[in-house]
């Protein structure tokens, strides 16, 4: 998840991804190993950076800002340790990358990417695809409890991503423009606890926030990890549907 840092002497707020400093999930737990079968793992170099979401057997939905050469990037399904090999791991090398051509750099608009496997997917017991909101489906409601997961790190200012994939239940968050001075577009959602612990941070970029057991948020940026005054963004994936269709139809 990208981060926006507010130093305390200088009123500057700095915009950086959420996976720039290879961080995890707070405030969650460990799941059940594969219980969470469209969760996808994002490898650079064989290095898990960025989290990513299957829904359909040949691709894979994540955030613009995890985007890099597509010949160096591995995708990794039905993954729990990212410590071990378990051999239930279905890993697939990357043909192709579309991130939105009106994605933002500087403010995280737009922070979407599909990634086409170099083949289909299994589905089995450990791997199925994630259901989308329908076109003209809202936005849940503020307080509508969802799940966030990832290999992100597990507490503020760490270094090390979490060796097993773990998950947090956050609350959508209305109002969120109160939070962020105005910087939040109709492309995102926000979510997170009223009383901080519990969020998405570096490393869990790119990954799915599942409500009513649909998907409809892509981790995308933030102020700090898990602070109260300051909840996760999301980009928001009704906004998108079309532009999936299209891309997963023609290309």
């Amino acid at each position: 998840m990208a981060q926006l840092f507010q130093p305390v002497v200088l009123l500057l707020v700095i915009l950086c991804t959420r996976e720039t400093f290879e961080q995890r999930i707070i405030g969650g737990q460990v799941v059940e190993p594969y219980s969470i079968k469209y969760q996808a793992s994002l490898q650079y170099r064989n290095r898990h950076y960025c989290g990513g979401t299957l829904i359909s057997s040949q691709w894979v939905l994540s955030a613009a800002h995890c985007w890099r050469p597509y010949y160096f990037v591995t995708v990794v399904l039905s993954e729990h340790s990212l410590a071990r090999r378990e051999e239930f791991e279905q890993v697939f090398s990357v043909r192709r990358i579309e991130y939105h051509h009106e994605y933002q750099y500087a403010t995280f608009d737009n922070d979407i990417m599909l990634l086409k496997l170099s083949r289909p997917a299994v589905f089995n017991a450990f791997v199925q695809p994630v259901r989308l909101p329908g076109l003209f489906e809202p936005s849940p409601p503020a307080g509508t409890i969802c799940t966030v997961s990832g290999w992100g790190v597990t507490q503020i200012y760490s270094y090390y991503l979490s060796p097993e994939l773990r998950a947090v239940d956050v609350n959508i968050i209305g109002h969120c423009q109160y939070y962020y001075y105005y910087k939040i577009t109709d492309n995102m959602l926000c979510a997170g606890s009223q009383y901080g612990g519990k969020d998405s941070c570096q490393g869990d970029s790119g990954g799915p926030l599942i409500c009513n057991n649909k998907l409809h948020g892509i981790v995308s940026w933030g102020i700090s990890c898990a602070n109260p005054y300051f909840p996760g963004v999301y980009t928001k994936v009704r906004n998108y549907i079309r532009w999936i269709k299209w891309i997963t139809t023609f290309r």
